[in-house]
């Protein structure tokens, strides 16, 4: 007799998990999905012919199931990209691979650039020690940042904030420059008030030492194998934007026979003893219940632990879980005739367009967080690709907030108007079209009742037929890689009976910075 297993969202963790257990012949998963569309934050949105990435998604991960799922779903390409033809790009593709030009199922190889906007500027991320590093910077501020640097070398700070982490690996003024203003933006407190977990968790091995020793160590270094990267240079991309991996994914998981539920907004979830018995959602105004042997939940915890009720957990867990903070997202899609900003880099673009996949924002006048280009994530993802510019401006903010509230052109309306007081475009008449997208619960933030959190971890733990997986699951900010990897750790635990869950909580706790790998185990 098959076993039931009930997965709520269709995000990256939950999809995985369907297709991973489908391997198995004696499972039948059925997702459920509260929104209309597939991805979670992990979509495509599509505006009149113009894709957006939200929140901007690398394929690039350090553990190869992951890789080779990606690879199964959507093969490496084999020849050029439009935008590769025409500026005659060479780059190591993939034998009999299939063509973008012709092909839909196809994983692009792209270019990493992102850079931080500063001064007017634009500054490596992470940073560089070039001679344009300093330029830009000027003699007082490289001065007061190398003192600040050597400062933070014999003198460590106690690591029990977000802003001690950051001084420690680049010294005070560095950290004032690159790093105070956009960490505040994201999570709208200051980052004295944050916990060290989210610099552990997304910086990890990144620090100026680590900078200067790669200066060092390039000249005996670049025809090495084991030669690691900083941060990767070039990542994998679905032709249409990661949501269309993620739709390609969910068709495979019917054909399988996995059953995906749209529009199903889990509300409650009753216990027998100290297992679930079953979960109700309304589905498309109707009450439904669904029974399983086994529950893995990519929903957020704070609504986790409220569908379950204040009747089956203690006071002290449910008052720490339902208050669990989080920020929410904005994006602006903005399609341009051009940009006042030029390419002043040595990298070849289409049309001379700056080269970036995104640029942080860490000048102090403007709320704006985040520009993609996404002309540079994948040419397919715009319409008039020969022609137009198509950008999205992302903010951070907090559901009913005076951002989260304001009207879709009042906020397009202020958004442009930062992007003209910063000098990316010269005027509000470059902008031919403009969208707005609003996203609940993109981070689970690191304050306030997540010092407690492992109370609640605890008790989610006794339920033995509960799995949490994913970003908000397990309220950690997971990679879209990690994410996935914790709903293979889940799927394997249901497969084998093995209720060992701490090495589902373990996934993303390693030491080395989640975008760094060895050249030899990547191929090239």
């Amino acid at each position: 007799m098959k076993k039931t297993v009930i997965i709520i969202g269709a995000g990256p963790a939950g999809l995985t998990a369907a297709y991973e257990l489908l391997k198995q012949k004696d499972i039948h998963p059925i997702i459920l999905e509260e929104s209309d569309f597939i991805g979670g934050i992990s979509r495509t949105a599509t505006y009149k012919g113009n894709r957006m990435d939200i929140g901007g998604h690398r394929f690039f991960s350090k553990d190869d199931r992951v890789m080779k799922l990606w690879n199964e779903l959507m093969p490496l390409q084999g020849a050029p990209s439009k935008d590769d033809i025409a500026l005659g790009n060479q780059k190591k593709l993939a034998q009999d691979g299939p063509d973008p030009e012709k092909d839909e199922r196809v994983m692009l190889l792209r270019t990493r650039v992102s850079r931080i906007f500063y001064l007017r500027k634009f500054f490596d991320y992470p940073i560089s020690l070039k001679y344009r590093t300093f330029a830009n910077m000027g003699l007082s501020r490289t001065m007061k940042a190398g003192f600040g640097y050597m400062g933070s070398v014999f003198h460590k700070r106690k690591e029990d904030s977000l802003e001690n982490f950051y001084i420690n690996r680049f010294g005070k003024p560095l950290y004032q420059m690159f790093f105070e203003d956009y960490t505040e933006k994201l999570w709208g407190v200051h980052p004295r008030n944050i916990s060290a977990d989210w610099g552990a968790q997304r910086v990890k091995g990144l620090s100026l030492s680590k900078a200067i020793l790669n200066v060092l160590k390039k000249p005996f270094t670049r025809n090495s194998k084991n030669q690691e990267t900083s941060l990767i240079e070039q990542f994998y991309y679905p032709k249409k934007g990661p949501g269309q991996l993620y739709e390609i994914m969910a068709e495979d998981i019917k054909k399988l026979g996995g059953e995906i539920i749209m529009g199903a907004k889990v509300d409650k979830i009753v216990l027998d003893g100290n297992k679930i018995a079953y979960v109700e959602a309304m589905v498309n105004g109707e009450r439904k219940r669904f029974e399983g042997d086994s529950f893995i939940s990519s929903m957020p915890i704070k609504d986790l632990i409220e569908s379950l009720g204040q009747e089956a957990v203690s006071e002290d867990v449910y008052k720490i879980a339902t208050e669990l903070p989080y920020r929410d997202f904005i994006t602006v899609g903005l399609l341009l005739d051009k940009l006042k900003i030029k390419n002043t880099t040595k990298m070849k673009t289409f049309n001379n367009i700056i080269p970036d996949c995104w640029i942080y924002v860490q000048e102090r006048d403007v709320k704006l967080g985040r520009i993609q280009v996404f002309n540079n994530w994948s040419p397919y993802m715009v319409e008039d690709f020969e022609n137009k510019v198509w950008i999205g401006l992302e903010y951070f903010c907090s559901e009913g907030d005076e951002m989260w509230n304001s009207s879709d052109k009042d906020f397009i309306d202020f958004a442009i108007d930062e992007l003209v007081k910063i000098d990316i475009i010269e005027d509000k008449k470059d902008v031919l079209d403009a969208t707005r997208i609003k996203v609940k619960k993109a981070y689970p933030a690191y304050f306030g009742t997540y010092k407690e959190f492992n109370k609640v971890k605890t008790y989610l733990d006794t339920i033995e037929n509960l799995y949490c997986v994913g970003r908000n699951g397990q309220h950690r900010y997971n990679n879209m890689d990690h994410s996935m990897v914790t709903a293979m750790v889940a799927s394997e635990l249901i497969i084998t009976g093995n209720n060992n869950k701490e090495a589902l909580w373990s996934v993303n706790t390693e030491k080395s910075y989640h975008e760094t790998k060895e050249e030899s185990k990547r191929g090239n």
